[in-house]
């Protein structure tokens, strides 16, 4: 059982409380408005993110419609800012907050190759003294506490999280989250969760571990090995918005949700379709078909279904698709 009391982060301003110690990671082209609508009902008071937002995309226009509704929504919302100049994350950095923000993440972990190279998230792990610069800009830019997330390093050849991270908490990061992998792992391998240990207990602010945290077992085991302040769930949670819930419950010692129904992922599926339609227009079914791929599982003809909805030409065809699933296992219980 984690600690229930909340979690303090500072910021410039008024102080920042987190009831919860699950965090759902920003992931792109995932944890859009909708996804995190969903999410919530299991996680009320869970720190959600938007997905990675560019802040040369932000200060052109182009990004705003993912952080200018924020102040509509439920619970706290972080924003994940991502670009190699200081200057720039810090007005992007303004405008998320103006917008909503519960904080300001910045990444420095995201290990594809067009954005490192260009000098932005786990690039900048090769350039420690540009990576506090942008920490201090943001810092020095908003009210908001200002957070990191990374990973251990480039290669595991030169890694020195200790020395990585503390020079991060230095430049004015209130609390970071720390992906057990290097940037040249991607998401191979298993995730160290001993280095992590080794991080936190280098370190004054708070401590989230991430990777290969995919239910509430794993949670409890990481945070006995690490002693982190909490976990980031991220792509456990892909066709799984309740499993934030589920951990936190299990952190608390309480009751956990059980996990819905083939009938209920369906509805749930039915749910989202119909939400990114509403947002996103027609364009919504080419976004929900890699969410209904990773909900529809776990019942009779679910292969099937999930090769029929990726092919469907038309949202009515994919509702129509749904519908009659949902039908069947209803006859079928």
């Amino acid at each position: 059982m984690v600690a229930s009391h909340p979690l303090h982060l500072s910021g410039n301003g008024t102080p920042r409380q987190l009831h919860c110690r699950v965090l759902q990671s920003p992931l792109a082209g995932v944890s859009d408005r909708i996804f995190r609508g969903l999410v919530r009902r299991w996680a009320p008071d869970a720190l959600l993110f938007t997905e990675m937002v560019n802040a040369t995309s932000l200060e052109l226009g182009h990004g705003r419609c993912k952080v200018e509704t924020l102040s509509e929504e439920s619970g706290p919302i972080g924003v994940q800012l991502f670009d190699h100049r200081p200057q720039a994350m810090a007005d992007a950095a303004r405008r998320a907050e103006d917008s909503g923000a519960f904080l300001i993440d910045i990444n420095m972990g995201c290990p594809v190759r067009k954005i490192a190279r260009k000098g932005g998230g786990s690039g900048l792990i090769r350039e420690p003294d540009l990576a506090s610069k942008i920490v201090e800009a943001v810092a020095t830019a908003v009210q908001v506490p200002v957070t990191v997330k990374t990973r251990l390093g480039w290669c595991g050849s030169d890694a020195d999280p200790v020395r990585w991270c503390h020079q991060l908490q230095d430049a004015g990061a209130q609390l970071l989250t720390l992906h057990g992998r290097t940037r040249d792992q991607g998401f191979k391998g298993s995730a160290d969760w001993q280095a992590i240990a080794d991080v936190r207990r280098a370190l004054k602010i708070p401590l989230i571990a991430n990777g290969d945290i995919n239910g509430p077992e794993d949670a409890l085991q990481c945070l006995a090995q690490t002693g982190a302040a909490g976990v980031m769930v991220g792509r456990g949670t892909m066709g799984a918005p309740w499993l934030v819930g589920q951990i936190d419950a299990a952190l608390k010692d309480n009751v956990i949700p059980p996990t819905p129904s083939p009938r209920e992922r369906l509805q749930l599926a039915r749910e989202q379709l119909d939400g990114l339609l509403a947002d996103r227009g027609d364009h919504g079914l080419l976004i929900a078909r890699k969410h209904m791929s990773w909900t529809c599982t776990g019942f009779p003809g679910a292969p099937q279904l999930r090769h029929a909805l990726m092919r469907a030409p038309t949202p009515a065809e994919a509702r129509a698709l749904l519908d009659r699933q949902i039908e069947q296992l209803v006859v079928s219980a």
